[in-house]
C-alpha cells in the first residue's frame, strides 16, 4: 500500500505540469485570447490524430520518419563512438585530428544541407546525411571526454595486475567511459529528431516533417499541431529506449549509488 501511494504521488507530480500546459493551451483559443486559426485547441488536435489513425496515414508518416532518423543515428553511433574511442585512447591521433574536427563541428547540419543535396540528390541519402551530421558530434565529443577522464588509478591498477592493453581497453576504459558515451548517444537522439524535421521538409512525400510543413501550407492548422505532437512523442519514445539501453549497459552505476 505504501509503495502504491508513493508511486501514485510521483505519477501525479510528474503529470501535473503537462496537464496544466494542455489545460492552458485548450483555454487560450477557446476563450478567444489567442486566435483559434493560429493555435488549435488540443481537443481539435486529438481529432486530427484520430483521422490519421483511421485513414492509415499515421504509420506511413511515422515509419518514414523512424527509418530516416534511426538510419542516421545508427551511423552516427557507430562512427562517433569508434572515432571517439580512438581519439581518447591515442593522444597523438587526437592532436593531429583535433584542429580539423573543431573546425568541422562548427558547421551546422542545416548549412550543409545544400551540399548534401548537391552530392547526394534530394532522395533518402541526403536526408540520412543531415541527420547523421547533427547526431555525430555530441556522440563523438562525449566519447572522447569519457575516455580521457577515466581515473588513472583504475588504469594503473589494471597494469599492476598484468593486464594487457586490450584487457585495459575493454575491461577498464570502456565500462568507465560508458556513462559519458551514452549521454552523447541520448543527445544525438535528440539532435536527430531536430534535424529530421528540416530533412523532411525538402523533397519528401512522407514523414512527420513533411506532414507538418504540408499542413501549414494548406492551412490545416490542427493537422500541423498533430504532426508536432506526434514528432514529440517519437522523440520521447526514442529517448526512453536509449535510456533503457543505457541502464542495461551501466547497471554497475546503480549498485555504486546504492552503496553510497
Amino acid at each position: 500500500m505504501k509503495f502504491n501511494r508513493k508511486w501514485l504521488t510521483k505519477s501525479v507530480d510528474r503529470s501535473l505540469a503537462i496537464l496544466l500546459f494542455f489545460a492552458v493551451w485548450e483555454l487560450l483559443p477557446r476563450l478567444g485570447i489567442v486566435n483559434p486559426a493560429y493555435l488549435s485547441p488540443p481537443s481539435d488536435v486529438i481529432v486530427s490524430i484520430g483521422k490519421l489513425i483511421s485513414n492509415g496515414e499515421l504509420w506511413k508518416h511515422v515509419s518514414a520518419s523512424l527509418r530516416r532518423s534511426l538510419s542516421g543515428l545508427l551511423l552516427a553511433i557507430l562512427s562517433g563512438t569508434l572515432l571517439g574511442l580512438l581519439l581518447g585512447w591515442f593522444k597523438r591521433f587526437e592532436t593531429i585530428l583535433d584542429p580539423l574536427l573543431q573546425l568541422a563541428r562548427q558547421v551546422s547540419a542545416f548549412a550543409l544541407f545544400p551540399v548534401f543535396i548537391l552530392f547526394l540528390g534530394i532522395g533518402e541519402s541526403s536526408k540520412t546525411a543531415i541527420i547523421f551530421w547533427a547526431s555525430f558530434w555530441p556522440i563523438l565529443l562525449n566519447t572522447v571526454s569519457g575516455v580521457k577522464h577515466v581515473e588513472k588509478l583504475l588504469i594503473d591498477s589494471a597494469k599492476s595486475m598484468g593486464g594487457s592493453q586490450l584487457f585495459i581497453f575493454f575491461r577498464v576504459i570502456l565500462p568507465a567511459a560508458a556513462p559519458s558515451i551514452f549521454t552523447g548517444i541520448r543527445l544525438g537522439g535528440a539532435y536527430c529528431i531536430t534535424a529530421l524535421v528540416a530533412a523532411e521538409m525538402i523533397g519528401s512525400s512522407a514523414g512527420l516533417g513533411f506532414y507538418i510543413l504540408n499542413s501549414q501550407e494548406i492551412f490545416q492548422i490542427p493537422d500541423m499541431y498533430a504532426g508536432i505532437i506526434l514528432l514529440a512523442i517519437v522523440g520521447l519514445l526514442l529517448n526512453y529506449v536509449l535510456a533503457l539501453i543505457e541502464a542495461r549497459f551501466t547497471r554497475w552505476r546503480k549498485g555504486l549509488a546504492n552503496n553510497v
